[in-house]
């Protein structure tokens, strides 16, 4: 019998959510993505110190310290695309979650550093936090083709509005929505009862539905339960130890995610303007509390980054 991961791979676009080209090489994910806790703890293990010395050598060792973080994203974006035959994501820094035009800044600078070293738009998406600002500054960067991965969603109408921006992709945080819930009512929740399944269940079947090409990516899962759950949807981006344990299992899944169900479900087609969105993502308190959270986690290992390359600078 084939593995769970090999079965997987039928029916969804497997992502590794490492920065660790190791992970990447033992189980052959189409894509890839990566976050700024994930350079981060790369970027302290001595297998990848290289990467660090020569972003400081070819940014200069006098640039700023945001230089210098563009350049080493850039160029663990550029080893990962000697692993993958896909896509990589790279995140703009958490800092400017909230700043449109900053965001769209720094993701121009991103990609015109992958175009230096050869590397065509259509292997890049950029990560953006699915903020208000976040979304609209994507749909600018979509129609100058560079394609965006709206991260640190927690909500349908954060789906929603990506959607309607003509948004590449999606990364709705499976796990994270579980924490949440888990913590809240002290119960714990296991299959399609999972609130983090639920609700990436409920974006991919509007998305089929109404005919949007917003790619769904489910990402953040805490167990492997979460991910057979959601067998069929577009992309799962899971990390090297759930990953070990689909590749060490040969029992049989099932499709739990297909357009032509979705196609024949009875929704309502909805639309948010800023006013809306902002009030419904209020209204959400699971989704405003850790869509804030991973803000500041994220921002909060850009600086440590910085710190460690002011150390390495000396």
């Amino acid at each position: 019998m084939p593995t769970q991961l090999d079965q997987l791979k039928q029916f969804t676009t497997v992502v590794a959510d490492t920065g660790d080209f190791i992970s990447m090489r033992e189980f052959a994910p189409r894509d890839a993505t990566t976050n700024p806790s994930l350079i981060l703890k790369a970027s302290a293990m001595p297998d990848y110190t290289w990467l660090l010395d020569k972003a400081l050598t070819d940014a200069g060792r006098t640039a700023a310290a945001s230089v210098i973080i563009d350049r080493l994203l850039v160029l663990f974006g550029l080893e990962i695309l000697r692993i993958v035959p896909g896509r990589v994501s790279t995140e703009v820094d958490a800092r400017l979650s909230f700043d449109r035009e900053g965001t769209i800044a720094k993701a121009r600078d991103l990609i015109g550093l992958y175009g230096q070293s050869g590397i065509p738009r259509e292997r890049i998406l950029i990560k953006i936090a699915s903020t208000w600002e976040g979304i609209k500054a994507a749909e600018v960067l979509q129609r100058e083709g560079i394609n965006c991965n709206l991260t640190l969603l927690f909500s349908f109408a954060q789906a929603v509005a990506c959607a309607e921006g003509g948004i590449k992709l999606i990364s709705p945080f499976v796990g994270r929505i579980l924490d949440w819930h888990k913590k809240s009512t002290g119960k714990d929740f296991t299959g399609a009862e999972d609130p983090g399944v639920k609700s990436v269940t409920q974006i991919y079947t509007y998305y089929k539905k109404f005919g949007h090409q917003t790619e769904v990516m489910g990402a953040s899962f805490r167990n492997k339960e979460e991910i057979l759950e959601l067998v069929g949807c577009d992309l799962l981006t899971i990390a090297p130890a759930l990953l070990a344990e689909l590749k060490a299992s040969s029992e049989p899944i099932v499709r739990k995610l297909d357009p032509a169900r979705a196609a024949a479900a009875d929704l309502r087609k909805v639309s948010f303007d800023e006013k809306s969105f902002r009030f419904a993502l209020n209204e959400d308190a699971m989704a405003t509390e850790k869509t804030a959270e991973g803000i500041r986690l994220f921002s909060a290992d850009i600086v440590r980054l910085e710190q460690l390359i002011l150390q390495k600078r000396g």
